[in-house]
C-alpha cells in the first residue's frame, strides 16, 4: 500500500428499494481506520443511497485536504458511472454524479474500484446497523 494515499470504503442500501435507506463510508490509511459515518436517509431507491455513501466520504475527503485516495464500492453501476463507463440516465442520479465530480475534480489523485461485497463489510456493516436502528 502507497503510504500517500487513503482507501475510502462507501456503501448505502435501502430496504425496500425505494424504502428506508443509509449511506456509510469508512476511511483507512496505513491499514488503520482514520474515520468513519453513517446516516439515515429516509426513503430512498439503493442507488440513491450508494451515492450518498459516495457523495459522504468525498466530503470528508476534500474538508480534510486528502488528495490521493481510492475509493472503493460494491456498486458496480455508480462505479461505471463515474469512470464514464455507463452513462447516467436517471435525473436524479445525474444530479448527484455531477455533485460527486465536482467533488472528485477538488482531488489531485483519484481512483473508485469496484470490488465484492465481502471486501466491503465494514461499511455494509455500518448501512445495516443503521437501518437497523430506525
Amino acid at each position: 500500500m502507497n503510504k500517500d494515499f487513503y482507501e475510502v470504503y462507501t456503501d448505502g442500501g435501502s430496504r425496500g428499494n425505494p424504502g428506508n435507506s443509509a449511506f456509510a463510508f469508512v476511511v483507512r490509511h496505513l491499514e488503520e481506520e482514520v474515520y468513519s459515518s453513517s446516516g439515515y436517509l429516509g426513503i430512498a431507491t439503493n442507488n440513491k443511497a450508494e451515492y450518498q455513501g459516495l457523495l459522504h466520504g468525498l466530503k470528508y475527503i476534500v474538508l480534510e485536504q486528502i488528495q490521493n485516495v481510492k475509493f472503493y464500492s460494491d456498486s458496480e453501476l455508480m462505479v461505471k458511472q463515474i469512470k464514464g463507463e455507463y452513462k447516467v440516465k436517471d435525473k436524479d442520479l445525474f444530479e448527484l454524479f455531477t455533485q460527486a465530480k465536482n467533488l472528485i475534480s477538488k482531488i489531485n489523485k483519484f481512483e473508485i474500484i469496484h470490488v465484492r461485497r465481502e471486501k466491503n463489510k465494514q461499511a455494509d456493516l455500518l448501512v445495516n446497523k443503521t437501518l437497523d436502528e430506525i
